[in-house]
C-alpha cells in the first residue's frame, strides 16, 4: 500500500462521523464479514484511510489537524464500482426495439463514428463522470471508441477529478463503419501509445480492449495477444456469449474454434483481470475454463433484459469457481445507479429462480466488483490502507422511501429498500480519494475546489481547520 500512499499525497485529509457499512470478505462464504458500525469514524490522511472504528473510540484520540464530517444518520459504505461500461453511449440509452447486432449497427456505431472530434469527446468524457459520482459510483472501467481522442479526454478528465478509471481504446478493424476501424498495426500502436500517456498516472489504468471477436479479425486478435504478452499485469476487457445470433456469428467467423472463449484463449487474452461482459450463454468448458484462469464474468442486468438478450446464471458461475461482477453496461444498460442494476439484476436472477440476497449485492457492487477488476488490494473496502473512495446514502430519501422505513426492522431490510427503491436521489455525497467530488442538490465539485466540510457543533472545539 506504499505504493498507492505515495500516489495520493495530494488527497484529503478528514474524519467522517456515519454510519458505516463495509465488507471485510464474502458473505456468501462468511457471514461475519459484514461489518456494520452504528456511530462510526472513518480518519482519511493524504486520500488514505487511516482508521475506522466506533466514533467513541477515535475521538478521543483525533489528531488536531483532521475536520470532522457529521453525515449521521446516512450511511457510509465504500464507492460504487462499474466493471463495464461503454463512455461513447450516453446518448444511445432508450433506443428502441432491436437486439444486440442490429443495435450496434443501427444506433452505436454511428454514435461512436463523432468520437475522433475532440469537443464531443471532453463533453461525452465531462458527461458521464459527473453522473457516476452522482450515482454514487466511484470507479469504473470503460470502453471508449476507436479514435485515440476519446480514451485521451476521458483520462483527462478524469485525472483532474482525481478518480481512479480503468480505460481502454477500442480495437476494432472490421464489421463496422470505416469511421470507426482501425488495423490490427494502429490497433496496437494506439493502445501502446495510451499505455506510455495514461496507466499508472494518477489513478488511471489501461485496459487492452478488443471491442469482441465479431469486429476483430485474428491479426487484430494477435495484435491484442501480443500487448496482453508484454503487460501480463494489465486489465483486458472484452465481451463474451451475449448474444445467441453473437455466438452463431462467431462460429462463423471462427470455424476453427470449439466455442466463443476458445477464440479468445487462442489469442492468451483470458487471464486473471481479463473482464468478459455478460457471459450469458456459457458452455460448461468455458465455465471451467473461466475458473481456472481466474478470469471474470461481468453480469449486466439492465442491458441484458433491454436488449432481450438472456439470463445470467449467477449461481452456475459461482458453483464453477468463477469469479463475478455486476455492471451497468451504459448505454445497452439504462440506468447509471448501482443501486438500480443490483435491484434489476435481483429481479432477472428471480427468473432462473436464484436469489440474490442483499448484503451480497452490496458487497458485489463494493469489494466483489474490486476483486473481479483486480484492484481489490485498494478499494471496495473501508479499511486502514485503502484509497479513501465513499458514497454516502439516504435511505430515506424519497416520500416512498420514508413510507416503507416506517416498516423496516433490521438493516438488511433496510438495504433491501434502497436497493429496490434507491438510485441517484439516495446519494448524498461522493467522495474520491477523502475529497468531496458530488453532493446532492449541487452537482459535481472539482477536487481542488471541494468545499470545506461541516463540522457538527458539538465537536467544533476539538477540530482545527484543514
Amino acid at each position: 500500500m506504499a505504493a498507492v500512499k505515495a500516489q495520493q499525497q495530494s488527497g484529503a485529509s478528514l474524519a467522517i462521523r456515519a454510519r458505516i457499512l463495509t465488507f471485510d470478505g464474502d458473505p456468501r462464504v462468511d457471514p461475519a464479514a459484514t461489518r456494520y458500525i452504528e456511530d462510526g469514524m472513518v480518519t482519511v490522511r493524504d486520500g488514505i484511510v487511516e482508521a475506522i472504528g466506533e466514533a467513541r473510540d477515535l475521538l478521543p484520540s483525533l489528531a488536531h489537524d483532521l475536520r470532522i464530517v457529521d453525515h449521521r444518520p446516512h450511511l457510509l459504505m465504500p464507492g460504487f464500482i462499474d466493471p463495464h461500461l461503454h463512455m461513447p453511449q450516453t446518448q444511445v440509452i432508450a433506443s428502441y426495439g432491436t437486439e444486440l447486432l442490429e443495435w450496434l449497427q443501427k444506433y452505436t456505431f454511428p454514435e461512436e463514428s463523432r468520437y475522433g472530434d475532440a469537443a464531443v469527446a471532453d463533453e461525452a468524457a465531462a458527461f458521464v463522470l459527473s453522473e457516476l459520482l452522482a450515482n454514487g459510483t466511484t470507479t469504473a472501467v470503460f470502453f471508449c471508441t476507436s479514435h485515440p481522442q476519446s480514451v485521451n479526454s476521458l483520462m483527462a478528465e478524469a485525472e483532474r477529478r482525481g478518480l481512479r478509471i480503468v480505460a481502454g481504446k477500442v480495437m476494432m478493424d472490421r464489421g463496422a463503419p470505416d469511421a470507426l476501424l482501425d488495423t490490427p498495426q494502429r490497433g496496437y500502436d494506439e493502445t501502446k501509445a495510451a499505455i506510455e500517456r495514461w496507466h499508472g498516472s494518477g489513478r488511471l489504468s489501461v485496459a487492452i480492449s478488443p471491442r469482441f471477436a465479431p469486429t476483430s479479425t485474428e491479426a487484430q486478435l494477435e495484435a491484442a495477444g501480443a500487448l496482453a504478452a508484454e503487460h501480463p499485469a494489465l486489465p483486458i476487457q472484452t465481451h463474451l456469449s451475449e448474444n445467441l445470433a453473437e455466438i452463431a456469428y462467431v462460429k462463423e467467423l471462427f470455424s476453427w474454434a470449439q466455442d466463443y472463449l476458445d477464440v479468445y484463449e487462442r489469442y492468451g487474452l483470458v487471464r486473471e483481470k481479463a473482464l468478459f461482459g455478460h457471459c450469458i450463454h456459457l458452455t460448461e468448458r468455458e465455465k471451467a475454463s473461466l475458473a481456472e484462469r481466474r478470469a471474470s464474468a461481468i453480469f449486466c442486468p439492465t442491458s441484458n433484459l433491454f436488449l432481450g438478450s438472456g439470463l445470467y446464471d449467477r449461481a452456475g458461475l459461482i458453483e464453477a469457481g468463477v469469479r463475478t461482477g455486476i455492471a451497468t453496461d451504459i448505454g445497452g444498460g439504462t440506468s447509471y445507479s448501482m443501486l438500480t442494476t443490483a435491484g434489476e439484476g435481483y429481479k432477472a436472477l428471480a427468473l432462473r429462480h436464484q436469489k440474490l440476497p442483499v448484503l451480497q449485492a452490496f458487497h458485489w457492487m463494493t469489494a466483489g466488483n474490486a476483486q473481479a477488476i483486480g484492484l481489490d488490494d485498494r478499494i471496495g473496502r473501508i479499511a486502514p490502507g485503502y484509497e479513501a473512495d465513499f458514497t454516502l446514502i439516504d435511505t430515506g430519501a424519497t416520500r416512498a422511501m420514508r413510507r416503507r422505513l416506517e416498516r423496516v426492522e433490521t438493516l438488511e431490510e433496510e438495504l433491501f429498500l434502497l436497493m429496490t427503491m434507491g438510485d441517484d436521489r439516495a446519494v448524498v455525497a461522493t467522495y474520491a480519494a477523502g475529497r468531496r467530488v458530488h453532493q446532492r442538490g449541487g452537482g459535481f465539485l472539482p477536487a481542488r475546489e471541494a468545499p470545506q466540510p461541516v463540522v457538527s457543533p458539538s465537536e467544533q472545539a476539538g477540530a482545527v481547520q484543514q
